[in-house]
């Protein structure tokens, strides 16, 4: 049987695995960068152990996807290439089996994990429920779309030479538009708070610097996944064969755009650090510079202890003088003991 139009599922799963595997191996080495980021001169106490948690999470779960993703194409490829009456094709359009429905269901995961962060991120910046209210309700709709979307691989079968039955693709659709919606608004709510920060510390040169990158990061995160699922959609529509490679490189994807916010924000606050105790040196030294352009002189009043010994006893006496104030303010005080 022949599935539509495009290029033939097998030299599709041959595509799939080869960028997958290209794009995991770029997330296993922002993997240890993120960790290095975490943990770097730290003690075990101030490592930030929900987001360490998260990336671990993501990197087991891409993984595990990368590697039914191996032996689903081996099945294909090699073991089950001539039990099938449609050769290599009919095993890779049969969604039913067990090995395409727990790596869709781990790009469920993945994303939902990822949007998630993002969503915790916005309320951290905005340290407000009701900025977070319409972001968490598009992200129950991904989860309610995704669990449909994965029901629906399990029980559907290739009709008329398409992979995906109409319902299927409406999930699908669903589930990627909504992923989109959420994404952009909550990178979008994310981007506009650290924007207005660096607005209202426009004076402090640090802080702009800093915050203006991580900024940038962030967008570019934001616009990467989007182009991603923008990529799924569109496969969907104008291709067979397309939406099985777009999935699968959904998942390295969500963990290079979680890792990449990750380092550049533990980065920026190494960063930060350094500069703003310079900064604070500097800003002191002019004020204290100023403070004493303003301030008036007035006259200082300098207390002087004078010493008398006699038989043995040690007297102290306060005295205290006016002079006029050369700009320091300078205080010399004693106290009336006995030895």
């Amino acid at each position: 049987m022949t599935f539509g139009k495009g290029i033939p599922l097998d030299s599709a799963a041959i595509m799939s695995i080869v960028l997958e595997s290209i794009l995991y191996g770029f997330s296993v080495l922002m993997f240890i960068g993120t960790i290095w980021a975490l943990t770097y001169k730290r003690h075990m106490r101030d490592v930030n152990r929900p987001i360490a948690a998260v990336a671990v999470l993501l990197f087991t779960l891409s993984t595990a996807h990368m590697v039914i993703d191996i032996i689903r194409t081996e099945e294909g490829l090699i073991q089950y290439r001539d039990e099938l009456p449609g050769r290599p094709d009919a095993f890779f359009a049969d969604i039913s089996r067990g090995t395409f429905v727990i790596n869709n269901a781990i790009v469920v995961l993945q994303t939902l994990l990822g949007d998630g962060v993002v969503i915790y991120r916005c309320y951290v910046v905005w340290q407000a429920i009701w900025v977070i209210i319409l972001p968490s309700m598009l992200w129950c709709g991904v989860a309610v779309t995704g669990g449909y979307s994965i029901y629906s691989f399990s029980h559907t079968t290739s009709t008329s030479g398409h992979i995906f039955s109409k319902e299927t693709q409406q999930w699908i659709s669903a589930f990627s538009g909504l992923t989109i919606a959420t994404n952009l608004l909550s990178s979008g709510l994310l981007a506009y708070r650290i924007w207005e920060i660096e607005r209202n510390v426009a004076n402090s040169c640090t802080t702009k610097i800093t915050t203006t990158s991580i900024l940038r990061v962030v967008m570019d995160a934001a616009i990467l996944y989007t182009i991603a699922l923008l990529c799924t959609l569109i496969t969907l529509i104008c291709s067979n064969a397309g939406p099985l490679v777009m999935i699968e490189l959904l998942t390295p994807i969500i963990s290079i755009v979680f890792y990449m916010i990750i380092i550049r924000i533990a980065m920026g606050k190494n960063h930060s650090h350094i500069l703003t105790v310079r900064g604070e040196l500097m800003t002191g030294s002019e004020t204290d510079r100023g403070n004493l352009r303003h301030y008036p002189l007035k006259p200082l009043q300098v207390h002087i202890s004078q010493f008398t010994h006699t038989d043995g006893a040690l007297v102290c006496r306060n005295g205290s003088q006016d002079r006029p104030s050369t700009g320091k303010e300078v205080s010399v005080e004693g106290a009336s003991c006995s030895v």
